[in-house]
C-alpha cells in the first residue's frame, strides 16, 4: 500500500489549499483506490496563510468587524489554530492592497489600523503566540495604524494624534504606549516575513513597494522622509533601531513597529508553516509526496511551498512532485530544491475564466494520471 502525502499552497482566485489538496486526493485515489492519502494543506507565510494552518491543524477561521486601509468597515478574519492559543493574522486581509479600486490607491493616507483590529481580536480570543503575515498590504505606514487599534498613540509636537497614513509620520514628535494592551506583554509574536528590506533609504519600503501602490516620485521622497521620522522617534524613546533592520520595511513598514514596538521576531513564512503544520513528520510518513500552486517558475525557489515542501521531503528521500496551473520560465532551476517533476494542470486550450472554474477537475485528472504513471513504474520494479 502506498502512501501519498497532498500538501499544497493554494491555486489563487480558484483553489484554497485544502480544495487543493483533495482535488489531489481525489485523483490519486482514482488510480490506487488502496492507497493511503494525507492532506496537509500549506502557505508560504502570503496569502492564505491563515487558512492553510488553520485547516492543517484543525482550526478555523474567526470573523471580525475591521476597517480596510481607507477606514471603510469590513468583514475580516483570522485564523485561530488547533492548539486554540495560536492565531495567525495576514496583513492583506484588512490592509491590503486587493481592497482598493486602483483609483483608490494612496499611500500617504492608507492605514494599517484594520490589521491591528486582527491583532486584538486574536488577543480577545485568548492567543498566546501570534503569527503575523506580512506582505500585500497597501499602507505605507509603518505600522502607525496597527499601533493605534492596540491602544498606542502617536502624537505631533503639540500633543495632538497625527492623522492616519504615512504622510502624517513627518509631524511624529512622541509615542505614547501608556495604553497599549497590556495583554501584548504576554504574547509571543512572529512576523513571517521573506523580505529583507530596510524601513528607509533605495531599498526601504517607500522606494521599493510605494510605486505599486499609488505612490508618485515625489510621494516616495514624502514617505521616505515620514519613515525616517518614525523611525527617529522609536530609536530615541524606545532605543530600538528599526529603520535598517532587514525586514523592517515589509509590509509598508509594518515590520519595524513589530519588531521595535512589539518585539517581534521575523521567520521565513514557509519555515513557520512547516513547523507549524507537521509537514517534517507527515513528509517521513509519505512515499510520494505531491504539491502545488497556481504558477511556477524559477522564483518559486526563492521561498515559495513547493520549494519548502521539497527540501523538507528530500530530507527523508521522498519524491516529489508539482502541480501547477501555469508552468512559467526556468523550472530546470527547481530540480536543485528537491522537486522531481512539474506537471501543468491546463488541459489544453481554454480560457482563463474556464480553467479557474474547473481547476479541482483538472488537478484530479492530473493527479491520477501522475499516480497511474507511478504505478506502472512500481509494478514494473517489482516484476523484474
Amino acid at each position: 500500500m502506498t502512501r501519498y502525502l497532498c500538501a499544497p499552497d493554494s491555486f489563487k482566485e480558484s483553489l484554497t489549499a485544502m480544495e487543493a489538496a483533495q482535488a489531489m486526493a481525489r485523483g490519486i485515489k482514482n488510480a490506487d483506490p488502496d492507497a493511503e492519502v494525507r492532506c496537509l494543506p500549506m502557505a508560504d507565510g502570503g496569502e492564505g496563510t491563515a487558512r492553510a494552518l488553520a485547516d492543517a491543524t484543525g482550526g478555523a477561521m474567526r470573523a471580525v468587524d475591521a476597517h480596510d486601509p481607507l477606514g471603510r468597515p469590513i468583514a475580516a478574519e483570522f485564523g485561530m489554530l488547533g492548539d486554540g492559543t495560536t492565531a495567525v493574522v495576514e496583513t492583506a486581509e484588512a490592509s491590503g492592497l486587493a481592497l482598493l479600486a486602483p483609483e483608490e490607491r494612496d499611500p500617504l493616507a492608507a492605514s494599517s489600523y484594520g490589521t491591528g483590529e486582527l491583532i486584538r481580536a486574536a488577543l480577545d480570543a485568548g492567543a498566546t503566540r501570534i503569527i503575523v503575515g506580512l506582505g500585500g498590504s497597501a499602507t505605507n505606514d509603518a505600522g502607525a495604524g496597527l499601533l493605534k487599534a492596540l491602544g498606542a498613540r502617536l502624537l505631533d509636537r503639540d500633543g495632538h494624534d497625527v492623522a492616519p497614513g504615512g504622510a502624517a509620520l513627518a509631524g511624529l514628535d512622541h509615542v505614547d504606549l501608556s495604553g497599549l494592551d497590556p495583554r501584548l506583554a504576554h504574547v509571543g509574536i512572529v512576523a513571517a516575513c521573506d523580505v529583507t528590506n530596510p524601513l528607509t533609504g533605495p531599498q526601504g519600503a517607500s522606494a521599493v513597494f510605494g510605486p505599486q501602490k499609488g505612490a508618485s516620485p515625489a510621494d516616495v521622497a514624502a514617505l521616505d522622509h515620514a519613515l525616517a521620522r518614525f523611525a527617529d522617534v522609536i530609536g530615541r524613546e524606545l532605543s530600538v533601531a528599526v529603520a535598517d533592520v532587514p525586514g523592517a520595511g515589509a509590509a509598508g513598514g509594518i515590520g519595524a513597529a513589530l519588531k521595535g514596538v512589539l518585539g517581534a521576531a521575523f521567520r521565513p513564512g514557509i519555515d513557520i508553516v512547516i513547523e507549524t503544520s507537521g509537514l517534517d513528520e507527515a513528509a517521513q510518513w509519505a512515499d510520494v509526496v505531491f504539491t502545488g500552486e497556481g504558477s511556477i517558475d524559477f522564483q518559486t525557489k526563492f521561498g515559495k511551498t513547493p520549494a519548502g515542501v521539497a527540501r523538507t521531503a528530500k530530507r527523508h528521500g521522498r519524491p516529489v512532485v508539482v502541480l501547477a496551473g501555469h508552468v512559467g520560465e526556468g523550472i530546470g532551476e527547481l530540480y536543485e530544491t528537491g522537486i522531481d517533476a512539474v506537471f501543468g494542470i491546463a488541459p489544453g486550450a481554454a480560457t482563463l475564466d474556464d480553467l479557474l472554474e474547473h481547476a479541482a477537475d483538472n488537478v484530479a485528472r492530473t493527479a491520477e494520471q501522475v499516480t497511474r504513471l507511478l504505478r506502472v513504474h512500481d509494478n514494473e520494479g517489482q516484476s523484474a
